[in-house]
């Protein structure tokens, strides 16, 4: 008998069909991987085995945990059961733990709260489980709070929080999705090693095949909340024999072709920046220190080239991304654009910023809910001395919606009513409106769908024909950087390590952090290779 025997799952939310009669397994110490695009049904299917379901769902089937019904369960008895039998890690760690208790204190509160032992045996209990996800007691003491630990680590804790009581079943939902590749391979190792050593059953929500292609056992494909194919992991990818599953696989590996570069002129010049932060005073007499995030940087973008920037979290990506922008001034060395400071005297060269624009790794939190699509791609033209207005400003909303695959009766809508892909290409438009000469892509498409990212690469591929698009691609998805960059950086504990043509770098990697990185990159099988 399995472990969890899902049958006929049918699940309605106010009358729309949300899951029509799905049907799969998991067996104790095995790794099941449900995978599909957004709005496929995967995080409600588990949602529905957790019964954390909205008020006005309705839901039909079988779900059979250990032969138990848990649909007929009273909810006494499923409040009993989650934590206790079913353990679940959700995407994002820092809005699934408290930021005002400790570590500690919430990997016990699963225990205590199931009175499974004293406080002290749970404190125990606590600490044991923190060492065996990776979070050793002398690191990681248990009165850490979540916002002094990394993403991996935060992670980890929750995946602390959800074995606590050695359930029988894990469910993780997309449990890797924002972490760079080392520490998704770390997670990933963490998980199958708990499966191994625990024996339970592991069900995993992704939309990323690689991921998942030589960890998982079986895999279920789910498109439009129906299961259209499912198999052994290794004779699934060697006969796929749904188109749906073959395009998820396609677009797992999509590479584009980027027009050949012009010839080099500069354009952003880096030269031998550094950046400090104070670290917080320790003691009232001493000097409280600086951590160095940026150390001694150079590097050259030129005109209608395309560089990837690329490291691990806390490699010092993103306070360099602030510093080229003029949102952060350096404490040594200058960035030039065009040949003019970004930063002069003692505030950022408007005049200079004016020709960068960014777009964010999420494409809803960077829009104001309220405002209307004309509204938010226009946000640039504060930026301009004479911005468009009337027929003008129209015209220019107009063709940026268009470049972007979209109608200009787009434009009065709201951002809710766009699909994720939508909102980004929203998002390369507002940074288009008023054509400037460097876009930075802070990890872009990494929170997108396999497909719906392949759609947004192609139209950066595009774009660059049409514009001449010159952009620097900061992301931890090695794949992605490969396909859509001319020259990468590597960037390591605030310094360039490595630097050259983007497929030099990844065919005959020299430093040997850049070895690791490509390294712990999930990679796709071939297609027929059982």
């Amino acid at each position: 008998m399995s472990l969890l025997e899902i049958t006929g799952l049918t699940l309605k939310i106010a009358g729309l069909t949300i899951l029509d009669r799905v049907s799969f397994s998991v067996a104790s110490g095995e790794i099941v991987a449900v995978t599909g695009e957004s709005g496929s049904g995967k995080s409600m299917t588990a949602l529905s085995v957790m019964r954390l379901l909205p008020e006005r769902a309705v839901v039909n089937g079988h779900v059979m945990l250990e032969g138990r019904d848990l649909l007929a369960l009273p909810e006494a008895d499923m409040c009993a059961t989650r934590g206790r039998e079913i353990g679940m890690v959700f995407q994002e760690p820092m809005t699934a733990l408290n930021p005002v208790r400790t570590i500690g204190d919430q990997v016990m509160e699963t225990i205590l709260i199931h009175r499974a032992m004293d406080r002290d045996a749970a404190r125990a209990r606590a600490r044991e489980v923190l060492d065996r996800v990776g979070l050793p007691a002398d690191r990681f003491p248990l009165t850490r709070y979540p916002h002094e630990l990394s993403g991996g680590q935060r992670q980890r804790v929750v995946i602390a929080m959800a074995i606590a009581l050695r359930p029988k079943l894990l469910i993780a939902d997309e449990p890797t999705t924002a972490l760079d590749v080392t520490t998704q391979a770390q997670i990933l190792d963490l998980l199958k090693g708990l499966v191994e050593d625990y024996g339970m059953g592991l069900l995993m929500i992704t939309h990323d095949l690689a991921v998942v292609s030589d960890m998982a056992d079986r895999i279920v494909v789910m498109r439009r909340g129906e299961v259209v194919e499912q198999g052994e992991t290794r004779q699934l990818f060697a006969r796929m024999h749904h188109p749906y599953t073959r395009m998820l696989f396609e677009a797992s590996g999509h590479r584009v072709a980027l027009p050949e570069p012009p010839p080099p002129q500069p354009l952003l010049e880096v030269k031998n920046a550094v950046r400090d932060y104070r670290l917080p005073r320790r003691h009232l007499l001493r000097d409280p220190g600086h951590h160095r995030a940026v150390n001694e940087v150079s590097f050259t973008l030129n005109r209608g080239e395309r560089l990837g920037l690329v490291g691990e979290s806390g490699c010092g990506k993103s306070t360099l991304t602030r510093a080229i922008l003029g949102l952060e001034p350096l404490q040594g060395g200058e960035i030039l654009l065009g040949g003019q400071p970004v930063w002069s005297g003692q505030r950022p060269n408007l005049d200079v910023r004016r020709r960068m624009q960014v777009v964010f790794q999420d494409p809803y939190g960077s829009f104001n809910p309220r405002h209307r699509v004309e509204r938010l791609v226009t946000e640039p033209f504060h930026l301009l001395d004479d911005p468009p207005r009337g027929a003008g400003r129209r015209e220019a909303i107009a063709e940026a919606l268009t470049a972007v695959g979209l109608q200009p009766g787009d434009a009065r809508k709201y951002i809710h009513e766009f699909s994720g892909g939508q909102r980004q290409r929203i998002a390369i438009a507002r940074a288009l409106i008023i054509r400037p000469e460097l876009i930075l892509f802070d990890e872009a498409v990494n929170a997108l769908d396999v497909s719906v990212r392949a759609r947004i690469l192609d139209l950066l591929a595009d774009l660059c024909r049409a514009y001449d698009l010159s952009y620097l691609f900061i992301s931890h998805d090695l794949s992605v950087v490969r396909t859509v960059t001319d020259r990468v950086l590597v960037m390591q504990a605030g310094e360039i390590v490595e630097q050259g043509a983007t497929e030099q770098v990844f065919s005959d990697p020299q430093h040997a952090y850049t070895k690791a990185l490509i390294a712990a990159a999930p990679r796709l099988p071939e297609v027929g290779a059982a």
